[in-house]
């Protein structure tokens, strides 16, 4: 399986980690409210994700996150993390610096995000 998947199903894969530390637990109706989409959506994107070994569904409906989905969710998030590190430790505020990374953390190479923790670290 490969590691390039689609943006969105990262964005999807990083909120049921995001909700799991939260919560415990991940349903659609949680996914739908943090990412701001609709239900029929969370459950198209859910059977793709499932479809493609991402994840799993209970019979009670909580999802869980494959071997391979935990993998791209934990990628995508401590990018997320660091990005948002390093934007506010420029002095980029928390909220922007949150939308910014969002946008930033699918796009960013390798040797560039790598250069960036390299940086933060020294900071």
């Amino acid at each position: 399986m490969s590691m390039h998947i689609h943006e969105s199903a990262e964005d999807y894969l990083e909120a049921i980690l995001r909700l799991r530390e939260q919560k415990g637990f991940v349903r659609s109706v949680d996914i739908a409210a943090l990412l701001g989409v609709t239900k029929p959506s969370v459950s198209f994107a859910m059977k793709k994700l499932r479809e493609n070994g991402y994840i799993t569904m209970a019979e009670d409906n909580l999802i869980t996150l494959t071997e391979a989905g935990s993998a791209i969710a934990l990628r995508v998030y401590n990018r997320h993390k660091t990005l948002v590190s390093y934007l506010t430790s420029i002095g980029v505020s928390e909220e922007t610096a949150r939308e910014d990374a969002c946008k930033i953390e699918h796009d960013i190479s390798e040797e560039t995000f790598e250069a960036l923790r390299r940086q933060l670290l020294k900071m």
